[in-house]
This record gives structure tokens, sequence and C-alpha cells, in this order.
């Protein structure tokens, strides 16, 4: 088991923010840090020896969606393991009478590099280590979004044990089964990991 961090979703920070338990690297059980990102300063999200419990980050934009651009529907190139990540996701979103996630190219490229960014600085967080929050990343991607959820995880080995340990993690739950994310995009890094990147959003 390894630790994974959440980024819940937009109806969470209304009621106080979410938590979940949270481990990093070195530690022997499944954990969880939620990340929501606000327009408000937010709190890193920094693992720790032992369990915490860490703000959710998210953010939605005040702008309403525009224009009805194609997107990505297919699988976008994902490996047969990151398939299988999304194709566990939207089993758990029919359970919960949500509409499966489609896959977005751009999305993937923000969650595979900040898996390889994590696996490069051996550290497990929604902060990349140029100080990057996921929005960032996103728009540095070309995703144009509306709102957006991220879930890591570290060292888990397989597409079914990450998917495990994130929903039995309240925080990281909240966005695989946030009716209102649209699209979805996987990325993982094997070395010194794997690092497990999952990146939600709704575009504009």
């Amino acid at each position: 088991d390894a630790p994974v961090a959440a980024a819940p979703s937009l109806t969470d920070e209304t009621g106080g923010a979410p938590s979940a338990d949270a481990l990093v690297p070195g530690s022997a059980s499944p954990s969880a840090s939620p990340s929501t990102v606000k327009p408000s300063p937010t709190r890193k999200v920094t693992p720790k020896p032992a369990r915490t419990t860490a703000p959710s980050r998210q953010l939605e934009r005040s702008s309403t969606p525009s224009g009805t651009a194609a997107r990505t529907t297919a699988s976008g190139g994902l490996s047969a393991e990151l398939q299988q990540v999304v194709t566990l996701v939207n089993q758990e979103r029919a359970k919960a009478g949500c509409k499966a996630l489609s896959v977005d190219s751009k999305l993937t490229l923000a969650a595979q590099r900040h898996s390889q960014d994590q696996a490069d600085h051996k550290k497990m967080s929604h902060d990349g280590s140029d100080g990057s929050d996921v929005g960032d990343r996103l728009d540095r991607a070309g995703y144009a979004w509306r709102a957006y959820g991220e879930n890591v995880a570290w060292n888990q080995q397989s597409p079914a044990a990450v998917m495990d340990a994130w929903m039995n993690s309240p925080g990281h739950r909240a966005n695989i089964l946030n009716c209102s994310f649209t699209e979805i995009g996987v990325g993982v890094a094997r070395s010194n990991g794997p690092y497990w990147t999952q990146d939600f959003g709704t575009p504009r």
C-alpha cells in the first residue's frame, strides 16, 4: 500500500474543507491528501512521515462555458495500464449515476508531466517542483478549464491497487464521483514509484 493525494469536488468546499489521510513515500499503508485549489490562497500539501490531513484544493472559474469544440473521446493514446485506470473510474461513476469521463489529451499531458516531476524529485505533492499548482499545469498544457480536480498517489503497483486506495479515501472518491467533471487525463511515472496522477476537468 502507498500514499495518495486528491483534489475533491467543488461542493465539498462549501461546508468546510474536506480532508483525507495522507502518507508519504516510505510509509507502509495507503494515504490520501485531498487538494482543492480555490481563488483564495491555499496551503501547501506536504507529505509527512505520519498520517496527516490536509485541506482540499479546487477551482471553478466564474465564466460560463463558451463554444462547443469537439473534445477527445477515445483513449487519447493512453497505454493499456492507464486506460485501465480510466475504465475503473468510469465503472465507479456508473455505480454512482455519473456519466463516463472521456479522455482528453491535454489533461493526460498535464497528468503525465506531473507524475514525472514527482518521480524526479521523489516527492508526492499537488505542488510542482517549480511551485506550480494544478491550474498552472493545466494552463501550460493548453487545457481551457472551468473546473478541475486532481488525485495523486505513490507506490501502488497496479491500476486496481491505486483505484482501491483512492476509492477508500473520501477526498479522492469525491473527485472520482464528481458528476460535474466530464473529462480525465491519467499519468504514471515508474521511477522511484510508481507515481500516479489523475487530472479531472470540466472544459470551458
